[in-house]
């Protein structure tokens, strides 16, 4: 088995719980690592008949604890809260938040794996959240909910056992990764990949690289009104301008939270993400899915843009599709939690 120890303290968040899994677990790329490693965490309570499960999904660079990172929309007194919902969220493999990934142990070789961690893919971290859901005691789930990449791994579970779901709220996601995002995701691997370090293993190795992704990534994440509207510079400048700061702000502040191989797996993960892979196409994939869906777009969103969420909704059988406004573009599916908060109350209470 890996050993958690490998993985930083501060990354493991205090009130996530590891979930071993010792048997051999094959990866999609035919690899198989001894074992599994998954940290969640669990809030409220799971009733007799089992039947008030939300399941969140996190992103990129988030971890299993969805209160942290959803505010508004996940916590007491808010839609999602303990008191009504039994609440889990599993940290994605290949994330440095305490599940198996680059930042653990090899069992052969009893040194950091790095880069010679294998591939994952969306379809591997839902074959993990599986196993979980069956050491958990789960059935059934009411509600599966998830964003970017969190929405991406919620319809490959959804294609993967299409009844799983009673309701299904994907937002600012897709069901197959574009080349505008595998481009973006490519952009900052390659930024990280200038940094000699990253194929080092000794902490802080690759972190140059990592802030230079995140200022690539940033762009995405937002886009030009929001730099106008919240980084211009009223003053005469020619130097030391607000949205360079900002830039190297934002780089600085993520790696302090997260690590370079996580980052540089988890990107190729995103980059594999395909509902109709194995299957028929994306479309008869999506069709598969039975449960009752609300697919929610931002309008600024520019990694994921609007009309990808339009695709998910018209070919599922039983999908409304909302459209939320934000100046936040992509992070706005983080940022706007009242706006989603409201539709998806309409959409659990409109049966």
């Amino acid at each position: 088995m890996h050993s958690v120890k490998s993985v930083p303290a501060k990354l493991l968040g205090a009130k996530s719980e590891i979930f071993h899994y010792d048997q051999e677990f094959v990866l999609e790329e035919g690899v198989s690592l001894p074992g599994l490693e998954i940290a969640y965490t669990t809030h409220g309570t799971l009733t007799p008949a089992k039947d008030n499960v939300v399941w969140v999904f996190h992103a990129l660079t988030a971890n299993a604890d969805p209160f942290e990172w959803w505010p508004g929309l996940v916590g007491d007194g808010h839609l999602i809260n303990p008191e009504d919902h039994y609440i889990v969220c599993a940290n994605m493999l290949g994330s440095c938040y305490g599940s198996t990934g680059p930042d653990h142990n090899d069992a052969v070789t009893g040194e950091k794996y790095g880069l010679d961690f294998p591939t994952v893919t969306i379809k591997d971290m839902v074959n993990a959240h599986r196993l979980l859901k069956v050491h958990l005691g789960i059935e059934k789930i009411y509600l599966g909910i998830g964003g970017s990449m969190g929405g991406q791994q919620l319809l490959q579970w959804a294609v993967e056992e299409n009844d799983l779901f009673e309701h299904v709220c994907a937002i600012a996601t897709n069901a197959r990764h574009s080349a505008w995002g595998i481009a973006f995701n490519t952009a900052q691997r390659m930024a990280m990949e200038a940094d000699p370090t990253l194929q080092e293993k000794y902490p802080g190795a690759g972190e140059k690289g990592l802030k230079a992704a995140r200022a690539i990534a940033m762009l995405s994440y937002r886009n030009q009104n929001t730099y106008r509207k919240t980084q211009t510079d009223f003053e005469n400048k020619i130097d030391d301008f607000k949205a360079s700061s900002y830039q190297y702000y934002q780089g600085e502040k993520l790696v302090r939270r997260f690590t370079p191989h996580a980052y540089w797996y988890l990107s190729k993960a995103m980059d594999s993400h395909n509902v109709g892979r194995g299957r028929r196409s994306v479309p008869a994939a999506l069709k598969s899915i039975q449960s009752k869906s609300l697919i929610i777009g931002l309008r600024s969103d520019i990694l994921f843009p609007v009309a990808e969420q339009r695709f998910i909704a018209k070919n599922m059988k039983n999908a409304t599709f909302q459209m939320v406004e934000s100046l936040y573009g992509h992070d706005g599916f983080l940022v706007e939690a009242n706006s989603i908060s409201k539709h998806i109350e309409h959409f659990l209470t409109s049966e």
